[in-house]
């Protein structure tokens, strides 16, 4: 792209040639259009994820990030730090280390005070067709597909509650489009999981233990090129007849600083978990890369 960009400028002058190059392709993408990190540690939402590839790198570069995440509930606390990199605006590679703090309801279920689930995340996430920003002479979205791996550490806590594993695999297939003159993002996501609750709880249960299709949904509006407010939505099997699982809902607002740094706030709902109900709370997240 150098070379070509070279090229250009001696046969049109360095001005002029500039005019011709795509901002996609001089200055990165515009802020926020990769999106923030989810939970799983992908470019998205905070609990949805997106078609978009995550960081700012166009299609001959490279963008990455690093987040950490904390989510305050009433009777646990959610932890997750992670890094992703986006290669050529075409492939996203994700790795998250999330901690399920059960705090004194630990004691409560027997497990002990302050028990602690740990899940790490590994991710692959490839665009299909489409560009949610550029296309916008289109209605067609953005759309990637993907996959992650989860790895619980608590196999034997898993079993005991009437989980069949502690390990699983999820696909998914997104659509995402940001209606820049109505300053609007819309997003959605189909996931095919046997999670519990994301496989915090493992996967598959005395329940049910095949792979269903869940939604995950989100809306944004672009209030200003540096913040942007919004909800959304996902879905979630019901695998442990020990406890009801609730689908989790939040609305967020997310403010970049710059493109390399920037934080998510939300008011989140998560329903019920693990018997304990009416888990909602403050959702908080960080955000640093290119």
């Amino acid at each position: 792209m150098i070379a070509l960009t070279l090229l250009v400028s001696a046969v049109t002058g360095g001005a002029e040639a500039q005019s011709f190059i795509p901002e996609a392709r001089a200055g990165g993408k515009l802020l926020l259009t990769g999106g923030v990190s989810s939970i799983e540690g992908s470019g998205g939402g905070g609990i949805a994820t997106w078609a978009t590839v995550t960081g700012y790198g166009e299609e001959d570069g490279i963008g990455a990030n690093v987040h950490a995440t904390f989510v305050d509930l009433p009777d646990y606390q959610f932890r997750t730090a992670g890094f992703a990199v986006g290669l050529w605006d075409r492939v996203e590679l994700s790795a998250a280390r999330q901690a399920f703090d059960t705090g004194a309801a630990g004691a409560l279920l027997g497990l002990g005070q302050g028990f602690t689930f740990t899940q790490d995340v590994i991710g692959v996430k490839v665009r299909l067709t489409g560009d949610a920003v550029y296309d916008q002479d289109r209605w067609a979205p953005q759309i990637a597909v993907g996959v992650q791996h989860k790895t619980n550490d608590q196999g034997a806590v898993i079993a005991a509650v009437g989980g069949q594993d502690d390990q699983g695999t999820e696909f998914y297939i997104a659509a995402s489009k940001l209606f820049l003159a109505q300053s609007v993002l819309v997003s959605g996501t189909v996931r095919l999981t046997n999670a519990n609750q994301t496989g915090l709880l493992g996967f598959g249960g005395d329940a049910n233990d095949d792979r269903e299709a869940q939604f995950e949904g989100s809306v944004g509006w672009l209030l200003s090129r540096n913040l942007v407010v919004g909800a959304e939505y996902r879905t979630k099997p019901d695998n442990l007849s020990f406890a009801a699982e609730d689908d989790w809902f939040d609305v967020y607002a997310a403010y970049a600083i710059n493109k390399h740094l920037s934080v998510t706030a939300a008011w989140a709902d998560l329903g019920s978990i693990a018997t304990f109900d009416d888990q909602r709370g403050l959702y908080v997240s960080l955000q640093a890369g290119f």
